[in-house]
């Protein structure tokens, strides 16, 4: 449904979002290296997403990326228009080009209920909620609980 560059930013946001306290930002190769992202094609993608406004990013031996907001103030339909932009939320199922209400290709109503609820899931759910999933166990991925602040 999304592009493989889309992929990698929602899962870089989330990623972000999980390691980024306090000002201190995350850096492009750590994201690279614990995402298995090449380093190059997530930099264009990170880049996007500065340029976008969701993300800072800053040079330097400290610099990094952060959020540009708090991550319970960004949802996944941001991250996705940035990227891919919301035609996938219009598209015919099938892949016709003229495929509408009033002309509906075999699968349409079926398929606008089900691509309306994704896009509803998207427009609704943030960062933060992501990240306290992942935090919590609720949520098994592999992008590393951040470091305890022990």
């Amino acid at each position: 449904m999304f592009s493989t560059s889309c992929h990698y930013g929602l899962q870089a946001m989330i990623y972000i979002a999980l390691h980024s306290t306090d000002g201190k930002n995350v850096d492009l190769g750590q994201i690279a290296e614990k995402q298995e992202i090449p380093k190059h094609f997530l930099s264009k993608i990170l880049q996007l997403l500065v340029k976008n406004g969701l993300l800072n990013s800053m040079k330097g031996p400290t610099g990094g990326f952060s959020l540009s907001r708090p991550a319970d103030d960004i949802t996944l339909i941001e991250v996705i228009d940035a990227i891919d932009g919301l035609d996938v939320f219009t598209q015919c199922g099938i892949g016709f080009k003229k495929c509408d209400d009033d002309h509906p290709c075999p699968i349409h109503n079926e398929y606008k209920h089900v691509r309306n609820s994704i896009r509803e899931l998207f427009e609704t759910k943030t960062l933060l909620e992501l990240s306290e999933d992942i935090k919590s166990g609720d949520s098994i991925v592999s992008l590393g609980k951040p470091l305890s602040k022990d």
